[in-house]
């Protein structure tokens, strides 16, 4: 039990005195903490299934979710940079799920005998903070990947040195970031063969049932309304309303829905009107279901003799996982992802001073380029986007109008529900060229030739643009021939003003510029 630190409460409180009761022995057993953040779910949760344990059948086991800040920051205002020991401020769409996906949670939890502690600021002080005033023996969390990882870091010493154990478990990834390396003991800079060293490790475990019970004890704990999480001036929200159902029991009814209707045309998916991709991406982001519970249920499909294209479907399915995770291999690796170009010859690409007129053409899908402004208008109802589509108006900033990646990034990190701190600037560098295995910047997706490809009836463009083909839609924004051809000489500007520009293409190593350049041991968080 934590005796040494300060509790930072009022002793007038009621609260208080309900929680110091607890920390004075009122529970019958040992206190366990469960410290829950982008695994919002019951089952398959190693840190809630630990704590029950620790806890036993007379303890009490505490769950909280802190709405974390570094000091000073704010979830809701100025975001914290790489070395912020803070995880990036949630973008607006990214709030509205997190409120949904907190109270399915909590529902959740009650159902089993349990509740959700809510607690807001910096976790460094929150979590140590709260162990000692209720008592705790023991804190337990799953292991995170992104830059917040530091601040686990320093709690795990706070609580160790204030006698309370912290235990910290594998559940979010498939393949921890310093478990798939190279020969030479650094990360994969191609998927590729990432992903061939990755199944060539043993099969992922079984996921853990849901715990049937859980007993709790009264504490403190914010109002979920107060955090002021949902759009109210105005709310925009209707069309994610429409869209989703966030929380663990919407997860895996994406997931069963895909399994026995989506998976047999998963072939398609490259053609957005078809709807044939799996949905799960919210749900991953915000741990509402595990990886270990898709493959596996890949798995079991196959089993119950899924053959022909829907084998080779689901194999493709999982690598799709599995490029999620390589992108978080490569953030553990390069905490700067949002902000710096991982190749560094991009440093001196001549972006163009944007064009507000035209940065805002391309926000609210007014280009006059029909597939791009389907795209952003299915962002903003829906907060998410078909993959394909997502690299083509991605293209169309970078290169036909020369706009810097990370403009494109900041707005999708706003407005995506799934946007994730790993995989929202990964893929837009993936698009720039300046990533690892990136697609060349020379490579520009020309909108109108995806379209006669990807939609060539028209569905998804008519679905999202219903005036096209009629006097009020715009002309286009800009000529697509000439712009590429700008794209293309400020390429070869920068190219040109390298030292030695074959050697350059070649030298991007995603731990330059930083501090890290191995990843910390499993043990350090």
């Amino acid at each position: 039990m934590i005796a040494s630190l300060t509790l930072g409460t009022d002793a007038g409180d009621p609260t208080s005195v309900e929680s110091s009761r607890l920390a004075e022995g009122t529970a019958d057993g040992p206190v366990a903490l469960v410290w829950l953040r982008n695994d919002l779910r019951l089952a398959d949760n190693p840190a809630l299934q630990a704590g029950i344990a620790a806890a036993g059948p007379r303890g009490t086991t505490i769950v909280v979710y802190v709405l974390e800040t570094a000091a000073g920051d704010s979830q809701v205002g100025p975001e914290a940079g790489p070395d912020s020991a803070a995880p990036r401020a949630l973008g607006a769409a990214s709030r509205w799920w997190l409120h949904h996906s907190l109270s399915a949670l909590a529902d959740d939890l009650g159902a089993i005998g349990g509740k959700l502690v809510l607690r807001a600021g910096d976790a460094a002080t929150v979590i140590p903070g709260l162990a000692a005033e209720i008592g705790a023996d023991a804190v337990f969390w799953n292991r995170r990947y992104t830059n917040a990882r530091n601040a686990d870091i320093t709690i795990k010493a706070a609580l160790t040195e204030a006698g309370c154990e912290a235990r910290s478990f594998h559940a979010n990834l498939l393949h921890e970031p310093w478990t798939v390396q190279t020969g030479q003991g650094t990360p994969f800079r191609v998927f590729t063969p990432y992903w061939r060293a990755c199944l060539a490790t043993p099969e992922p475990r079984e996921p853990l049932p849901a715990p049937t019970g859980i007993r709790s004890a009264p504490v403190h704990s914010d109002t979920l309304t107060d955090w002021g999480l949902l759009p109210t001036a105005p709310d925009w929200a209707s069309g994610l309303r429409a869209t989703w159902t966030p929380g663990e029991r919407g997860a895996h009814e994406r997931l069963d829905a895909f399994l026995n209707d989506g998976i047999d045309d998963y072939h398609l998916r490259d053609e957005p009107a078809d709807g044939t991709t799996s949905w799960l991406s919210p749900h991953l982001r915000f741990g509402e279901i595990s990886p270990f519970a898709v493959w596996d249920a890949v798995r079991r499909a196959r089993s119950a003799g899924v053959t022909g294209q829907a084998a080779n479907n689901a194999a493709k399915f999982l690598s799709e996982v599995g490029w999620r995770e390589f992108n978080t291999s490569i953030l553990f690796s390069f905490p700067a992802l949002r902000e710096q170009n991982v190749r560094p010859e991009f440093a001196a690409f001549p972006w163009a001073t944007p064009d507000q007129d035209e940065l805002a053409a391309w926000r609210d899908g007014r280009t006059g380029i029909p597939l791009v402004d389907a795209g952003m208008r299915e962002l903003w109802h829906t907060g998410t986007m078909h993959n394909r589509v997502r690299m083509v108006v991605a293209s169309f900033l970078i290169k036909n109008l020369l706009v810097d990646w990370r403009i494109g990034e900041a707005w999708f990190w706003d407005t995506l529900v799934d946007a994730d701190e790993a995989s929202n600037p990964g893929n837009w560098q993936w698009v720039a060229g300046s990533g690892v295995d990136a697609a060349p910047y020379f490579r520009v997706f020309n909108p109108e030739l995806q379209a006669k490809k990807f939609d060539p009836h028209g569905e998804y463009v008519r679905r999202w643009v219903p005036e096209y083909g009629t006097p009020s839609y715009p002309a286009p924004i800009v000529d697509l021939r000439e712009t590429r051809g700008n794209a293309l000489a400020a390429y070869s500007a920068m190219r040109a003003a390298l030292p030695d520009p074959a050697a350059s293409a070649d030298r991007a190593d995603p731990a330059a510029g930083t501090a890290a350049a191995r990843p910390r041991p499993p043990e350090a968080t």
